[in-house]
C-alpha cells in the first residue's frame, strides 16, 4: 500500500466502527498518525488497538460531536499530541427513520446537530490547524439520500442535503487557500447504522447493491488524497438519484417497482441475519 499520508495528522469523527473505524485503518496503513473520535470509549479502545497492533500510529479520544466543547477539546488533544491537523473526516451519523410524527423535536434536532451542525462546527474547528498544513483536506461522508429526498428519513436525508452544500460552497470558498474540500456519498453500507435496524430502513434504500464499510473507506482516502469533489457509490445508483430528483414524477412512477426490487434484497439480507 502507498504511504502519501506519512506522518500527516488524521482526525475522523464515528470512528469506532464501520465506515469511520474502516478508514482509520486505510489513512494508519498509508503512515498517517490517525486521532479517532467516537462517542462509546470502550470500542474506540478496541478500534485504536487494533491500529496500533498492525503498527499503526493511534489516539482514541471519546466525543460526542454534539457536544461543542467536546469537539474543542478534540482538536486541542489532536494538536497537542502530535502538534497539528492535516486531515479531517467528518463521518459520525445519526438517523430516526420512520414517520416523523414518531419522534419528539429534541430526538429530530439531535440528528440535526450530529449530521450538519457538528460537521460544520468541526470544519470551523479545525480551519486554523489545516491552515498551517501544506497538504490539508477535508472530507465530509453525507448519502445517496443527500441526493434525492427519502421518504421516511426526511431530517436525515435534509442534513445530507445541507451537508453536500456546504461541503461545495466550502470548496469554492477555500480553493485559494488549497485545502482540499471533498464530500463522499453511499448508498447502503453494511454496517450496524443499517443492519442492526434492518426492518425501520425504507424498502427503497435497499433498491441499490450494499457496499462494505471498506469500499467506502477507500473513496474517503482517495478523496482527501487527490481532492476530487465528490465520490458516490454505487454510481448507477447516483445517476439514478439525480434522474429522480430533476424528474418526480418519472420517480414516482419507478418507486414501486424499486421498492419491489428493495424489499427482496431487505429479505435476503434478514435470512443472512437469522441465519
Amino acid at each position: 500500500m502507498p504511504a502519501r499520508f506519512r506522518d500527516r495528522v488524521v482526525v475522523v469523527t464515528g470512528a469506532s466502527a464501520g465506515i469511520g473505524a474502516a478508514a482509520a485503518h486505510r489513512f494508519a496503513a498509508e503512515g498517517a498518525r490517525v486521532v479517532l473520535a467516537a462517542r462509546g470509549a470502550a470500542d474506540l479502545a478496541a478500534t485504536v488497538a487494533e491500529i496500533e497492533s498492525r503498527g499503526g500510529t493511534a489516539l482514541g479520544v471519546p466525543t460526542d460531536v454534539a457536544d461543542l466543547a467536546a469537539l474543542r477539546a478534540l482538536f486541542d488533544r489532536a494538536a497537542e499530541r502530535f502538534g497539528g491537523i492535516d486531515v479531517l473526516v467528518n463521518n459520525a451519523g445519526a438517523n430516526k427513520r420512520g414517520e416523523i410524527e414518531r419522534y419528539t423535536p429534541e430526538e429530530l434536532s439531535h440528528v440535526v446537530h450530529v449530521n450538519l451542525t457538528a460537521p460544520i462546527a468541526a470544519c470551523r474547528l479545525a480551519l486554523p490547524h489545516l491552515q498551517r498544513s501544506s497538504a490539508a483536506a477535508i472530507v465530509n461522508v453525507a448519502s445517496l439520500a443527500g441526493r434525492i429526498p427519502v421518504v421516511h428519513e426526511a431530517v436525515y436525508s435534509a442534513t445530507k442535503f445541507g451537508l453536500r452544500a456546504f461541503s461545495f460552497a466550502l470548496a469554492e470558498e477555500l480553493r485559494a487557500s488549497g485545502i482540499k474540500v471533498s464530500v463522499v456519498s453511499p448508498g447502503p453500507v453494511d454496517t450496524g447504522f443499517i443492519m442492526e435496524t434492518l426492518d425501520e430502513v425504507p424498502d427503497l434504500v435497499f433498491s441499490q447493491p450494499m457496499s462494505t464499510a471498506d469500499e467506502i473507506a477507500e473513496l474517503v482516502v482517495e478523496c482527501a488524497a487527490d481532492g476530487r469533489r465528490e465520490r458516490v457509490r454505487p454510481r448507477l445508483g447516483a445517476h439514478l438519484a439525480t434522474v429522480g430528483y430533476l424528474f418526480p414524477q418519472l420517480r414516482r412512477v419507478l418507486e414501486p417497482m424499486l421498492q419491489r426490487r428493495g424489499k427482496k434484497a431487505k429479505d435476503r439480507y434478514r435470512s443472512r441475519g437469522e441465519g
